[in-house]
């Protein structure tokens, strides 16, 4: 399906996240110490995890509810204790591997470049005005990028500028980009989604069970609660635009007015929308990774841009997607 097919009319209107700044989150928060835990460390957990199709959404180094879930996801795949950070999981998890937890990156002049939106108005109507919903800074983009949270990457480069040419430490996880369609996984197979209200949580399965992919996801609120029910992939959309028409939205005021919102990134579904046999229903992005699992939505499936970008990787038309 093309992208102009999905541009998330009425299909997406449901699906709104409300915009934050996370430069200034990351300023505000002060970074906690790293938990002492009997083997590895919690920024190593989440990377190696990330790495073996676990997310645990925004690595932030943090033993938060989104890391004891994915934690306990893998533990249960791989027949371990679930519960704890312990060796085994951490032995599991390769812990003679070469492969580091952090690395080393260079920010790039186009990195410093952008162009950047320097504020997004929280207003549709003002946001509709922009021609682009991209990133707000070169750290929420780098931050983006390897997966992390821009408080976290603050606390690996502790007193080093962010600018063109200079080294910083990062997540060892695969980049993404929020310019580039991921192509088709072929090495995934057929799969099936399931989403769980209950756990906050997606997972792509194989026939057999097996696990290719588990991400957190927020999924529905009281007003608009996820229906359970068996549904399928229609059509993948890569940097969908959103018509926001407030007639669809409980909470919308009575001034409202429609709006056509640009793409990018921060646009409220995020760089990828993937529509399903369920009218106004759908799996997408946020502006917003560093509430996923943590707050609700209206109605649809609400990944991280990457877990997104990663599950419309996964899916075609016809996929099997479970509500639960």
């Amino acid at each position: 399906m093309s992208t102009r097919a999905v541009e998330v009319a009425a299909a997406l209107v449901i699906c709104l996240s409300l915009h934050a700044t996370v430069d200034a989150q990351a300023r505000r928060k002060k970074p906690a110490a790293p938990a002492r835990l009997p083997c590895g460390n919690l920024v190593g957990f989440q990377v190696r995890l990330d790495r073996q199709g676990f997310s645990s959404g925004q690595i932030d180094g943090k033993p938060g509810a989104n890391f004891t879930r994915t934690l306990s996801a893998y533990q249960t795949a791989r027949k371990l204790p679930a519960g704890t950070p312990d060796c085994a999981t951490w032995e599991a998890l390769g812990a003679g591997s070469s492969e580091p937890d952090v690395t080393s990156y260079t920010v790039t002049d186009a990195d410093m470049k952008g162009p950047f939106e320097k504020k997004i108005p929280p207003k549709l109507a003002d946001q509709a005005k922009l021609t682009t919903l991209g990133y707000q800074s070169p750290m929420e983009l780098i931050a983006e990028r390897f997966h992390s949270s821009p408080a976290l990457l603050a606390q690996l480069n502790r007193g080093v500028e962010m600018a063109a040419g200079r080294e910083i430490k990062v997540p060892a996880v695969k980049p993404f980009n929020a310019d580039t369609k991921p192509p088709a996984d072929a090495a995934a197979g057929d799969i099936s989604i399931q989403v769980s209200k209950q756990e906050s949580a997606l997972r792509a399965t194989r026939a057999d069970g097996t696990i290719v992919f588990y991400a957190p996801v927020s999924s529905g609120s009281v007003h608009d609660p996820l229906p359970p029910g068996d549904f399928k992939v229609v059509g993948v959309g890569w940097r969908p635009t959103f018509n926001y028409n407030p007639d669809l939205f409980w909470d919308a005021k009575p001034a409202d007015e429609k709006a056509k919102i640009p793409a990018g990134p921060n646009n409220p579904v995020g760089v990828v929308w993937i529509s399903l046999s369920l009218e106004h229903y759908g799996l997408h992005g946020t502006p917003e990774p560093g509430n996923v699992g943590h707050t609700e939505s209206h109605g649809c499936v609400r990944l991280t841009n990457w877990d997104a970008a990663r599950v419309a990787s996964l899916v075609k038309p016809g996929t099997p997607v479970h509500f639960r």
